[in-house]
């Protein structure tokens, strides 16, 4: 557990007797740490069969009228924590030889030698850092920073007492500007149509700035496909999953890599890179349920106390809903999500009457339902969902949305019935 502690960034691994391990109810329990072991004190044995010598303890508490006995049990440092001369990890709830498992023990050195680098503990790049917008963000909020406490309150020092990474982020000055890049064809080869900079400012502000111009990106397009009365507004491109992008960028960008996040736009969509990869204990399914890992924990923390971002999670599963899980690119040092274009088209008198047409005014799943029902009219909406990784609510969503715009009709009953194309837009 010393072992698994440094291999997860935890400053220790704890051990409780008193506690029921599945339910989590508070049982109680009679075991004596003051015990000997083989003729030898309990406490004096462990420490004897360790190597290095860590400094663990034995706390005795009461909850509920019930004993509870708690073993605190330090990071290893330096080298891995062995017990009887063999090395040892936990990995879930067993226990492991850490030669068993080559990876993790080149993880574990690694680790031991060099560290997790965090924006808490790596020190600010400028150390004469003031802080006058942060105070002022958090005013606009209805909460009141303390000059002789905030710097403890928010973790803006290392250790040793310098300025961390944390800090400099939320300075007047953070040196770490947020560009936009506007290329007018579909890749960076096309012609540079603008570049916006946001930045050097309180990251708090930069952000806000961030999503005010992906209001001004976000055209509204007059839609007279099939006008009787009324013509529809339909924007761009959805404007809650850009926010939760971007916020998600921000919040899960590897800040100390020395890398900002990266927002391009071209003609047909819109791309938000977050430097980095998963939190470490993230799994890629958790990820897509809102079961969120922070990569900077103390950072989500603030974004929560503001009402930035909340614990629900909701971010990723909202993207999701949306655009499906083909809007997520993993690459090797990146996360990518892309926000297609919902552009409206006209040709002629007639709107979207090709279906290259109607594909560049949908975006991927969108696309993609079209696409499957046009294949197999007989479909249905759990198939489709299992196909595309979202829910059923997403898919209600989205052929509400064809429904309603034309591109397809349902014909007879929800269990009998096939889709059938409209004819201008087959």
């Amino acid at each position: 557990m010393s072992n698994a502690a440094t291999y997860h960034n935890e400053k220790n691994a704890y051990f409780i007797w008193g506690v029921n391990d599945r339910t989590h109810e508070i049982v109680g329990t009679e075991f004596n740490q003051y015990r000997d072991y083989n003729k030898e004190p309990y406490q004096n044995y462990l420490a004897r069969k360790l190597s290095p010598s860590i400094g663990f303890e034995f706390e005795e508490l009461t909850i509920e009228d019930k004993r509870v006995v708690v073993l605190t049990i330090p990071a290893a440092t330096n080298v891995p924590t062995a017990f009887d001369e063999s090395r040892y990890i936990r990995i879930g709830s067993s226990k492991a030889n850490l030669k068993d498992y080559p990876e993790r023990e080149k993880k574990l050195f690694r680790l031991l030698d060099q560290g997790i680098n965090t924006i808490e503990n790596t020190p600010a790049q400028y150390q004469n850092l003031t802080f006058h917008k942060l105070f002022g963000y958090y005013g606009s909020k209805g909460i009141v920073l303390r000059e002789e406490t905030f710097e403890d309150n928010l973790g803006l020092r290392t250790s040793d007492g310098e300025y961390n990474l944390m800090a400099q982020l939320l300075s007047d000055n953070s040196h770490m500007p947020l560009r936009v890049s506007i290329f007018t064809g579909l890749t960076k080869g096309s012609n540079l149509y603008s570049v916006r900079e946001f930045g050097n400012d309180c990251l708090l502000y930069t952000l806000d700035e961030v999503l005010r111009y992906g209001d001004v990106l976000n055209i509204i397009q007059a839609d007279e496909r099939d006008r009787i009365v009324e013509r529809k507004d339909i924007p761009l491109f959805d404007d809650k999953a850009f926010r939760e992008a971007i916020i998600n960028a921000i919040l899960h960008n590897a800040w100390v890599e020395g890398n900002e996040p990266m927002i391009t736009v071209y003609s047909d969509r819109i791309e938000i890179i977050s430097r980095g990869t998963l939190a470490p204990k993230q799994t890629l399914e958790g990820f897509f349920l809102g079961r969120s890992i922070p990569v900077n924990k103390k950072l989500s923390e603030i974004f929560i106390q503001i009402h930035i971002s909340e614990k629900s999670g909701r971010g990723v599963p909202k993207i999701v809903e949306v655009y499906g899980r083909n809007a997520f690119t993993f690459e090797e040092n990146d996360i990518v999500v892309t926000i297609p274009f919902n552009k409206v088209n006209r040709i002629g008198n007639k709107v979207g009457d090709k279906i290259g047409n109607i594909q560049s005014a949908l975006n991927k799943t969108r696309q993609t339902i079209l696409s499957e029902m046009r294949n197999n009219p007989n479909i249905t909406k759990a198939e489709l969902s299992r196909m595309l990784g979202i829910s059923t609510t997403a898919i209600d969503n989205n052929i509400s949305f064809l429904k309603k715009n034309g591109y397809i009709e349902r014909k007879g009953s929800n269990k009998t019935g096939y889709w059938m194309m409209t004819d201008k837009k087959k």
